[in-house]
């Protein structure tokens, strides 16, 4: 009987391991690592400071390449029209976790394994008391002290834009008074998506410089799957590094809801096992 009862169960893992090696189960339950070592990683890590101040160095740099003369057909928007050479020069920023960081939202999503939800967003966004990504301030200062004006392009909505610009303000970045500086979604018709900002702003300022931490801060198309959004980085590959500078973010963004096509939100186990079948192991 033992002898038999053995011999099952190891017939049993024979065929498991035929038959599973590589491969998921239906449902992938999330552990509570899900998200941690990323949200870490940029609140915690000399790493991602390091990565976030070499960016915005390199940042410095191409605004005075940008700046000389010789360079006045220098332009970091792809929606600019002929004749922007005597147009004041401008700089694009996006907001969150480009110039101010989300992390601590993020942690406590983390901490609580909780979902994103827009009315907690907003709760956060109101407390104004998000911080100065590594590096970003340097720039903004760097770029206002050169006659440079500073447009932040965010998909925050229009009814957390006053958050936003005291936030922004208290953290010791320039937000000019005269005009509005601060471009929200949805703040006007068709502002949906970023294009149209961009749009506007290269119709009055000529783009020296655009950073942010997504491939729609740069360019349109990028809600698309993994391998067009790659295809359409890679067409701009002579912008990288010189008229656009990208910040690292492993958190949140495009690419990860290019994952499953930008559909409805599917379950957490769901989304977990997607992530799995997505990895490319030795064997």
């Amino acid at each position: 009987m033992r002898w038999r009862l053995a011999a099952i169960l190891l017939a049993a893992l024979l065929v498991g391991c035929r038959t599973g090696a590589g491969s998921l189960p239906d449902q992938v339950t999330p552990g509570p690592q899900e998200g941690l070592d990323a949200v870490l990683w940029m609140q915690t890590s000399a790493e991602y400071r390091v990565s976030a101040e070499q960016a915005y160095r390199l940042a410095m740099l191409r605004l005075e390449d940008a700046l000389r003369p010789e360079n006045a057909g220098w332009t970091a928007a792809v929606e600019q029209k002929p004749g922007y050479a005597g147009l004041p020069p401008a700089v694009i920023l996006d907001v969150d976790d480009t110039v101010l960081a989300s992390t601590p939202f993020q942690a406590q999503l983390v901490r609580e394994q909780a979902r994103f939800e827009p009315e907690a967003w907003s709760a956060w966004v109101r407390k104004e008391e998000a911080p100065a990504v590594p590096g970003s301030l340097a720039l903004a200062r760097s770029a206002r002290e050169r006659g440079v004006r500073i447009f932040y392009i965010t998909n925050r909505e229009l009814d957390l834009e006053e958050a936003t610009r005291r936030n922004l303000e208290r953290q010791g970045f320039p937000v000019e008074g005269g005009g509005d500086s601060i471009l929200s979604r949805g703040e006007r018709p068709g502002w949906d998506l970023k294009l149209p900002r961009r749009e506007f702003v290269a119709s009055s300022h000529r783009v020296l410089l655009i950073v942010g931490d997504s491939l729609d801060d740069f360019v349109a198309g990028s809600r698309a799957a993994a391998e067009e959004r790659n295809a359409l980085a890679q067409r701009y590959d002579d912008y990288w590094g010189t008229r656009w500078i990208l910040i690292p973010n492993p958190v949140y963004g495009d690419w990860l809801r290019s994952l499953d096509g930008f559909g409805h939100a599917p379950p957490p186990g769901e989304i977990l096992r997607r992530k799995q079948e997505l990895l490319e192991p030795y064997d």
